[in-house]
């Protein structure tokens, strides 16, 4: 079923794009009252969908893995309203595009492995979701909204209740400047005793929420916050050390980790790579160094691709500072930043010999 669901999903993948549109189209002509559940501006929903599915083809031999994402993105789409007739629905415009664009690939045995993915895909999700009784999602109230620069923002939530997060997790959330558009973001502090969230957002070209929460969040806002997802974390009985590598804003959820650990005296060592085009582009850089000097099992590297001016940073890109000091065979490696610079990461990563198996990033990041 694994080699059967990768090599026809090889034959999918160039026509990613066309097959998310072809998807959403059936879906909502098989079951209308779906197309409530999303927003009008359907790009982002499209392009989310296609980082599910690759993240699902990865992990389909690895289900220690893939089960415990399924199980968190069933408890998460509770939020839309999801109930469980519309997972039949979904199977059936899914697997009608995939069809579509899979060419001579698609087989009766293609079609029986897809079929039989997606029902274990679609039970775990339902299953997740009917155990769970928490909220389908948490309110909060903005309490603090401090733009950092043009295009950065800090904001604080206070949620009405405190959302059962981890460090390194990260929550959808929905503001009142876009409704119904969900992003994801990370909260860049390890749980707090009120419950606060702080989340460092960047407002990105097209980026329709980024924009709103950077240039139009205030306090008072009510923001709504979706279930925890993600498991970037750190074992401090784990006999392996660690390698954080950040780009941009993707510091936050590794932030949240480095803060939390600092709680502690006996960690793993951790080497933590920081980067961005320009010096202005760490804009944590100096909390993580003063962490540093208190904190002998943290090295801070920032990595600077645009800057050669500046003093005291690798000159390139992550992947490069990265890679130029070795494999990190016996690391666990913990990846987080924008689409781009994650893929070019891991794949650099896994051609200098670092075990795929101790590379651990989440399919979904920042708006």
């Amino acid at each position: 079923m694994v080699q059967l669901i990768r090599e026809s999903w090889a034959e999918v993948e160039p026509h990613a794009e066309d097959v998310s549109r072809f998807f959403y189209s059936m879906l909502f002509s098989i079951a209308p009252a779906t197309r409530e559940l999303f927003p009008v501006n359907m790009e982002v929903q499209r392009s989310r969908l296609l980082r599910a599915l690759v993240h699902v083809v990865q992990m389909v031999d690895r289900p220690d893995e893939l089960t415990p994402f399924l199980q968190q993105l069933g408890r998460d789409h509770r939020k839309f309203g999801v109930v469980s007739e519309h997972y039949e629905a979904v199977g059936t415009a899914l697997l009608a595009a995939i069809k579509r664009y899979a060419g001579d690939s698609w087989t009766e045995s293609v079609e029986r492995a897809w079929a039989e993915a997606y029902t274990v895909m679609a039970t775990t999700m339902n299953n997740a979701a009917a155990a769970d009784d928490g909220p389908a999602w948490y309110n909060g109230e903005v309490v603090h909204h401090e733009r950092l620069s043009w295009d950065l923002a800090v904001v604080r939530v206070q949620p009405e209740y405190p959302v059962p997060y981890q460090a390194g997790q990260y929550v959808s959330v929905e503001v009142p400047q876009r409704p119904r558009l969900w992003r994801y973001l990370s909260p860049a502090n390890p749980p707090s005793e009120d419950g606060t969230m702080e989340f460092h957002v960047r407002s990105v070209p097209g980026g329709w929420v980024s924009r709103a929460i950077v240039g139009h969040a205030q306090p008072g806002d009510q923001w709504r916050m979706g279930a925890p997802m993600g498991r970037l974390s750190v074992d401090r009985h784990s006999e392996r050390d660690v390698v954080m590598v950040a780009g941009g804003t993707g510091i936050a959820p590794l932030r949240a980790i480095v803060e939390e650990l600092t709680q502690y005296g006996d960690n793993p060592n951790v080497h933590l790579f920081y980067g961005g085009r320009t010096r202005d582009d760490l804009h944590e850089l100096r909390n993580l160094q003063q962490a540093a000097m208190s904190n002998p099992w943290l090295k801070v590297v920032p990595v600077l691709e645009d800057d050669p001016s500046a003093q005291g940073a690798e000159q390139g890109t992550l992947a490069d500072a990265v890679t130029r000091r070795g494999a990190w065979q016996d690391h666990d490696v913990l990846v987080s930043g924008s689409p781009e610079m994650i893929r070019a990461t891991v794949s650099r990563m896994l051609v200098a010999g670092t075990p795929l198996e101790r590379i651990h990033y989440d399919p979904f990041t920042l708006d």
